[in-house]
């Protein structure tokens, strides 16, 4: 994964905990970069180390973890870095969802060895959405999850999601899926 969202768990964890549970962590993890560079790769399981890490210091499941990243990713780190990719991805949460595709690619412009996973949508109605989510990654649901609360938030909806996964008749090797149904009313 690249620095930005190691330092995105990194921001996370010193403005809910302070600096020194993220050194506590870092110590933990065996993980001794000083500083994370946001447009350099590190290895995924490095990521993985710092959030199970936190997950044992902090005394929270890592799912939760997972969960609070996504949504500080969203309000935090993608309003600080892609703001203006942010505002144009749509007006409102389907429109952003359906624009999705098109942030991922403008992104990976930036970091060109961008893996990021896929969204499609399945079925939209009124106040609801079937969301399939696919990446290569293991476990990174909760962070899905987490994402589309930031998203609702910035959207001004309030959200409720169910997930499962997805069982294909010819499921595809090392690609996990997941189907989100987002239902939603609109917060006042």
């Amino acid at each position: 994964m690249y620095g930005l969202v190691n330092k995105a768990v990194q921001g996370l964890i010193i403005e809910n905990y302070g600096e020194e549970t993220w050194d506590k962590i870092k110590m933990r993890a065996n993980v001794d970069v000083e500083m994370f560079i946001s447009n350099e790769s590190y290895s995924d399981s490095m990521t993985y180390d710092l959030l199970v890490a936190a997950s044992e210091i902090v005394n929270q499941p890592a799912s939760e973890l997972l969960r609070l990243l996504g949504n500080y990713w969203i309000t935090e780190i993608a309003v600080q870095h892609y703001g203006s990719m942010m505002d144009a991805g749509g007006n409102s949460f389907v429109e952003f969802m359906k624009n999705l595709p098109n942030f991922h690619r403008r992104v990976a412009m930036i970091f060109p060895n961008l893996e990021p996973p896929s969204f499609s949508i399945l079925k939209e109605e009124k106040n609801s959405l079937h969301l399939i989510y696919e990446s290569t990654r293991n476990g990174l649901e909760m962070f899905v999850v987490g994402i589309l609360e930031g998203l609702a938030k910035r959207h001004k909806i309030k959200i409720k999601i169910d997930q499962s996964k997805l069982e294909n008749d010819e499921p595809v090797e090392g690609l996990n899926q997941t189907l989100f149904i987002i239902d939603w009313e609109s917060v006042s």
